[in-house]
Formats: C-alpha cells, sequence, structure tokens
C-alpha cells in the first residue's frame, strides 16, 4: 500500500497550495512514483500542479446511474475500472485523479463502492497518494481512503481559522479516520501568533509549522500560472520544505 498523506483545511486556507509544494518535494526527492487525489469539490489541484483534467469520477459515476447501455460486453465494474484509467492525468511527474462535484439525487452506493475498490487497487501500484481534502473530509468519511499515514490541518492565520481547524479534527474522530499522525499548519502568516496561542492549543493539534504570506502565490494564481513552479527562493516554498525536513519520510 502507498504511504498516505492527506491535506484538509477549510477553502482559501492555502491546503491545494501545500499540497502542491508537498508533491514538488516528494519529485524533488525522487522518492517514488506519486497519485495525487483531488477530493475537494472546488477542484484545482490540477492547475496548482499544472496538469488537464479529461474527467472527473464524479462525471463518470454519473454516467452509471443514467439509463445509457454500457459498451458491449463491459459490466458495471469493468466500466468504472475502465473509466477511472482514462480519469488519469499523466505526467513524467505525479499522477493526478479528481473527484469532482458532489452527487445528484439517488443511490451511489454500489458505484461509490466500485471506485473505492478499483481507488485501492489502482494506488497500490504507486509509492505515495497524497489527497487535498474538502473541509468535511466526505470522502474520507466515505471511506475511499482507509488508513492515513500522515493529516495535515490548513488554517489560515486568523482565530476563526484556527477554529475551522479545530473542527476538522472532530469531524476526523466522528468520521474515525484512522490517521497516524495529525499535524497543524498555519498560513498566511504577516506577524507574531502568540495572540493566537490560547486557540491553537484549543486544537489539540501539533502546529509543526507556519507558512508566511507569500506575494507570489496570490501572482502566480492571478496569472495562472502552476503553483508547482513556484522559484525555490519563495517564502512558501522554504517555509513548505523546512516543515518537510522535520519529518523523516520527505528528507
Amino acid at each position: 500500500m502507498p504511504f498516505t498523506v492527506a491535506v484538509a483545511g477549510k477553502g482559501g486556507t492555502g491546503k491545494t497550495t501545500f499540497a502542491a509544494l508537498l508533491i514538488r518535494r516528494l519529485i524533488d526527492k525522487k522518492t517514488g512514483s506519486i497519485l495525487a487525489l483531488d477530493a475537494d469539490p472546488n477542484s484545482n489541484l490540477n492547475e496548482a500542479l499544472g496538469l488537464a483534467v479529461p474527467q472527473t469520477i464524479a462525471d463518470f459515476i454519473e454516467e452509471t446511474k443514467a439509463n445509457k447501455p454500457l459498451p458491449a460486453g463491459m459490466t458495471k465494474n469493468m466500466f468504472i475500472e475502465y473509466k477511472m484509467q482514462s480519469a488519469i492525468a499523466s505526467s513524467e511527474r505525479v499522477d493526478l485523479l479528481s473527484m469532482g462535484t458532489p452527487e445528484g439525487s439517488g443511490c451511489y452506493c454500489y458505484p461509490n463502492d466500485l471506485v473505492r475498490q478499483h481507488l485501492t487497487n489502482l494506488s497500490a501500484g504507486y509509492d505515495y497518494l497524497v489527497m487535498d481534502n474538502e473541509a468535511g473530509l466526505e470522502h474520507l468519511s466515505r471511506r475511499i481512503a482507509v488508513d492515513v499515514d500522515i493529516m495535515f490541518v490548513i488554517s489560515d492565520a486568523s482565530a476563526r481559522g484556527i477554529r475551522s481547524a479545530a473542527r476538522v479534527r472532530e469531524i476526523m474522530d466522528d468520521v474515525k479516520t484512522n490517521a497516524k499522525r495529525v499535524f497543524l499548519v498555519i498560513t498566511k502568516v504577516a506577524g507574531d501568533l502568540a495572540p493566537l496561542g490560547e486557540e491553537i492549543q484549543k486544537t489539540g493539534l501539533s502546529l509543526i509549522g507556519t507558512i508566511p504570506l507569500d506575494p507570489l502565490v496570490a501572482q502566480y494564481d492571478l496569472e495562472g500560472k502552476p503553483l508547482f513552479d513556484l522559484p525555490a527562493d519563495s517564502p512558501a516554498v522554504k517555509a513548505t520544505e523546512a516543515i518537510l525536513d522535520k519529518i523523516p519520510e520527505f528528507k
């Protein structure tokens, strides 16, 4: 099974930036093959990585709910396996799957079970699985990914953001996410964090590091440039590297 890393936090905290830079670190260190899973309905990990997504998992699950006939000789199981393979955005550096937007009406239990089965089989062929999650951890709660080796909970440098990070931890406990190590990362830091000390302590999360407010991140986003390509001296890149230096698996 792959070494599984999950990144979670509410929108706008910089979790996708962190996920992209974490993937960049794995590639730079040549640690092994990587499958990235964008499990946020507001999917933009592909943009951060500079990849085009051919189709999302939600798209072809919808196809299984339609009354259209499957290709001749294909069972629904075979169809989902085929579509999952064709939905991979591949590159020499990383492969990416996007979960897509939330599901519509009706029962999706059976196709979700098939996705879970095939995602498990597919990810087994990689050394690393990196997941960019929605704040509600919906896909984790459905056991799309069973075990997580490291979970990074991302918050911006605000009391509201820290409280949201605490709620992510509560959700993890509620859905019984099996995360072996959980760390808090605070982003967009522009001053002293001392006033947030009490809020940080209340989360029960271990603060592993901070990432300063980096104008280059906003500039790249505005210009449509992949955050993966931020220069090495970018404050966000340097701070992410310093955080990952503290974890043996990323050295």
